[in-house]
């Protein structure tokens, strides 16, 4: 025996209000010539009655399917579940849910997610790309969060204004040697944020950037990054370009037994969940992901209401790069000219 759908259909609420069936599907969708009293009746009634849209139905009169993608580069990092929460949050609020898609990191495989997510028919993506992802394979308009100078960029974070606020802020503290760590040079994000912070250094400081990945390649997997010997070398700051990469540099310099911010300071980017209760605690710079995610999903949603065919486009917004937040905690303080530890006078 079927079983009766559960919650109110049109019929009912039309019964009810003594109207015909279309009269109801033309208040609740907005479209015909339904008077806004007679609407706003409508609504009230399928409100109270606990109405609920059928997406299905949804889909076969408007050919939309209701539902956005998002493809993320690694759910494993803390950062992108943060950003999937936002977007989740836009997206629900502007009437679409959302199918979440990882690459795990593999440029091939999000390319892969991309595809699959055009074939269960999504009306629009939000893509955090990785390098060589070919988002001209999305047959829907497209929403690209990734950083300013990337061409076709929708909206983000402006990365190279957040790495200027570290460059003034241990400018600020006199730090004349600074350490930029990243672990990825290819990355788009890493290198504004690097260059950002070059940019806020005052005249006569000095850089230098170590990136991790080129470290491990000789050193092997999670190998010590010689931070100590940086301490040595006089550098009295070290700028990590996230906060996954500031943890790895706390976590050395204070086994060397250096302390922070004692004898040198340490930054990170993201503000993750955890950064402001490690010992001691964690001197970022705060995306407005809530905003970053509505500006996306609002243009994304406003490209498919005008957009009459599948197609792959890159989405535009009016706002394309929305401000950092310097967050200063315990793990940044003033130069120290010349640190010294147990460990190091053994040396």
């Amino acid at each position: 025996m079927a079983s009766s759908r559960s919650g109110p259909n049109l019929s009912r609420i039309a019964t009810s209000l003594g109207v015909s069936i279309a009269t109801v599907s033309n208040a609740l969708s907005g479209k015909g010539r339904v008077s806004g009293q007679l609407v706003e009746r409508i609504r009230e009634h399928a409100a109270e009655l606990g109405y609920v849209p059928s997406q299905a139905g949804r889909a076969l009169r408007t050919g939309r399917s209701g539902v956005l993608g998002l493809v993320l580069p690694d759910i494993a990092n803390p950062l992108f579940p943060k950003i999937a929460q936002a977007i989740e949050f836009a997206a629900s609020t502007a009437g679409y849910g959302v199918l979440i898609a990882d690459s795990r990191g593999d440029a091939a495989a999000q390319t892969d997610a991309i595809n699959r997510l055009v074939e269960r028919g999504v009306d629009g993506m939000v893509i955090i790309p990785r390098r060589a992802t070919r988002i001209s394979s999305a047959a829907c308009p497209v929403a690209l969060i990734d950083t300013p100078s990337t061409p076709g960029n929708t909206v983000s974070a402006d990365h190279w204004q957040g790495g200027r606020e570290i460059g003034v802020h241990l400018a600020d503290l006199g730090h004349q040697r600074i350490l930029i760590i990243g672990n990825n040079q290819e990355s788009s994000v890493q290198n504004d944020r690097a260059d950002g912070i070059r940019a806020g250094m005052d005249a006569g400081m000095h850089s230098e950037t170590l990136w991790i990945g080129k470290v491990e390649q000789d050193g092997g997997s999670g190998c010590p990054l010689g931070l100590a010997e940086k301490v040595r070398e006089g550098f009295t700051a070290f700028a990590a370009l996230s906060d996954l990469q500031a943890l790895r540099a706390l976590t050395e310099l204070q086994q060397a037994g250096i302390s922070v911010p004692g004898d040198v300071s340490v930054t990170g980017f993201d503000d993750l969940i955890w950064s402001p209760v490690v010992t001691p605690s964690l001197t970022t710079v705060r995306m407005d992901m809530d905003r970053i995610a509505g500006i996306a999903v609002s243009a994304l949603a406003d490209t498919i209401r005008k957009s009459h065919a599948r197609e792959g486009v890159l989405v535009t917004a009016e706002i394309e790069r929305v401000a950092m937040q310097l967050i200063v905690r315990q793990s940044s303080g003033p130069a120290s000219p010349a640190p010294k530890t147990s460990e190091m006078e053994n040396m």
